[in-house]
């Protein structure tokens, strides 16, 4: 079987025939020729075709080469002069979540209260008496910067509940039957690395930061499991249209339960690679010994903390004060000591610290525990990662090279928070704020991926994030600290080779090259040829996992 793949009218179309050719040596199941495929291979790093053989790259290489290996058998995909390089790997993403909020009310680009307000009212129209209404994903710098308050929405949802988080996840908006139903009132104590947000009376206004916002997710009913499943469907179709065949998921056990299920059945149709909370380092601990780590579709190891809160949440943690709140340097999430002790005993035990940092002194903290660990626990492929990486002193830049520590960051950040992120923190702060660039000129290993739900899962907008650093806005088309963009194949390498580094599994994926797995994307433009501007526009045509076409645009 012969697959064709053409250009026409800049829309391709697809014609299928049977050709016969020569069997080789090695049976080819799937090939794709005359292609411009960037390999993330530096001994090879550009080539025409591939040849697969089930769920294999068996060669690399010319276009007569390739097709002289195929069969009758043979499903071959002309790229016509298309764009190819490995599946991308988001490095930083909550799956279920993702997945669920692509059916729940959408706030992200409510752009004035009184949109905010109108959406939830539209939503709760949809919604059954009792019924939480949940996610929402608003950011309140595009009304101006005020936080909203349950007294704009109470009237809208009087029968349901509400908890709407900010597109970060480090504040949220209860209605007051939701603050009622978990008993929050102007007498409830705020929890150590949290906040209340209150009135001039004291009473409650319904946001809640960080380790506050714990006072609320216990009261919330559980999803089904049938719920959670049809989340991790939509979240992975979803997924496959954006080219990603492979994710670091941060989330939960009762995550990892849906994803184990799913890979017992052979439904998972993208690989990932799970993270579960530091605090259960014992639990993961046993789990591996026992069971062990997990193989190509679904893999264990990793440990995520927190450090501190958001930017935009005023809980990132800094050395000197917020510009705007000059009392105010941010949170502190989990203690030092706890962090150390518990980073210090799943280190000696051979598992992976995942920890979220943001702020400068966050991101100071984190690299001073794995210092001291490091010394202590002596050397070993350890691979410890800080997630965000957001804002750092300039001295702390060449510890990620020093210490071996790898920085996972999220492009689109940049180009987000670049809106308003200096009036928070200042010019001299912002020059050393999604520092891509200088990470990447001092050795450091660097993983680009998204931090969805909080950021579009698009490996295509990250490239343009990260490549241009042009603002949402429009206001900085030469670029936001222009000194910090990177380029295209720079990036490229950040969303492939980089990530499978950080999971331990560059032996096996991250590059087009023999012996490792087919995931593979198609793009109907040549990101490395075109303008950077134009890369946002560019389109995923084919996702390729495990050697089988898992998306094809029509």
């Amino acid at each position: 079987m012969k697959y064709f793949l053409f250009p026409l009218l800049l829309t391709p179309f697809l014609l299928i025939f049977n050709c016969q050719k020569n069997l080789s040596e090695e049976s080819v199941s799937l090939a794709i020729i005359n292609a411009r495929i960037w390999t993330a291979n530096p001994n090879q790093p550009w080539a025409e075709a591939i040849a697969v053989n089930d769920n294999i790259i068996t060669y690399v290489g010319s276009t007569k080469e390739i097709t002289s290996k195929t069969s009758k058998n043979t499903i071959i995909i002309d790229a016509n002069g298309m764009f190819v390089a490995p599946g991308f790997t988001d490095s930083h993403i909550h799956l279920l979540e993702g997945g669920f909020r692509l059916s729940s009310v959408q706030l992200r680009d409510a752009d004035t209260p009184e949109e905010f307000r109108n959406r939830l009212a539209e939503f709760a129209k949809t919604c059954e008496p009792g019924d939480w209404i949940l996610c929402g994903d608003w950011d309140h710098s595009l009304w101006g910067g005020d936080l909203p308050k349950r007294d704009w929405i109470d009237d809208v949802t009087p029968d349901n509940p509400v908890w709407i988080n900010r597109l970060d996840g480090h504040m949220a908006l209860a209605n007051s039957l939701a603050l009622k139903l978990a008993n929050i009132d102007e007498s409830t104590v705020t929890p150590s690395g949290g906040t209340i947000v209150r009135d001039k009376q004291g009473k409650p206004t319904g946001i809640l930061k960080d380790n506050a916002m714990e006072l609320i997710y216990p009261i919330i009913g559980e999803p089904s499991d049938s719920l959670k499943y049809q989340a991790l469907d939509a979240a992975m179709q979803y997924l496959l249209e954006q080219g990603v065949t492979a994710v670091h998921h941060m989330g939960s056990w009762d995550d990892l339960r849906i994803f184990e299920h799913y890979n017992k059945k052979n439904k998972l149709r993208i690989r990932i690679s799970a993270a579960v909370p530091l605090s259960t380092w014992q639990r993961l601990d046993e789990k591996i010994k026992t069971n062990g780590s997990g193989k190509k579709w679904l893999r264990i190891g990793g440990l995520k903390s927190f450090v501190d809160g958001s930017l935009g949440s005023h809980t990132a943690l800094f050395h000197e004060p917020y510009c705007d709140q000059p009392t105010d340097t941010g949170l502190l999430v989990t203690s030092k000591e706890d962090l150390y002790q518990m980073i210090l005993n799943s280190d000696a035990s051979g598992l992976q610290s995942i920890t979220h940092a943001i702020g400068d002194k966050a991101n100071t903290i984190i690299f001073d525990i794995y210092e001291k660990i490091l010394n202590e626990n002596g050397k070993r492929d350890r691979r410890f990662r800080i997630e965000h990486v957001q804002h750092l002193r300039p001295t702390d830049i060449p510890r990620f090279r020093e210490l071996g520590v790898i920085a996972s960051v999220q492009p689109y950040h940049a180009i987000d928070d670049g809106r308003w992120a200096e009036s928070l923190i200042g010019h001299d702060r912002v020059q050393q704020s999604y520092a891509y660039n200088s990470l990447l000129k001092s050795g450091a290993i660097v993983a680009f991926g998204s931090d969805w739900y909080v950021a579009p899962p698009v490996p295509l907008l990250g490239i343009y994030a990260a490549v241009t650093r042009q603002t949402l806005d429009g206001l900085n088309p030469d670029g936001w600290v222009p000194e910090e963009k990177v380029s295209v194949e720079a990036a490229l390498k950040c969303y492939t080779l980089h990530p499978a580094y950080a999971s331990f599994e560059e032996k096996i994926k991250g590059s087009i090259e023999r012996g490792k797995l087919a995931d593979i994307v198609i793009i109907d433009h040549d990101l490395t040829m075109i303008e950077p501007e134009e890369i946002k526009n560019c389109r995923i045509m084919i996702t390729i996992v495990d050697g089988k076409v898992e998306f094809m645009r029509e």
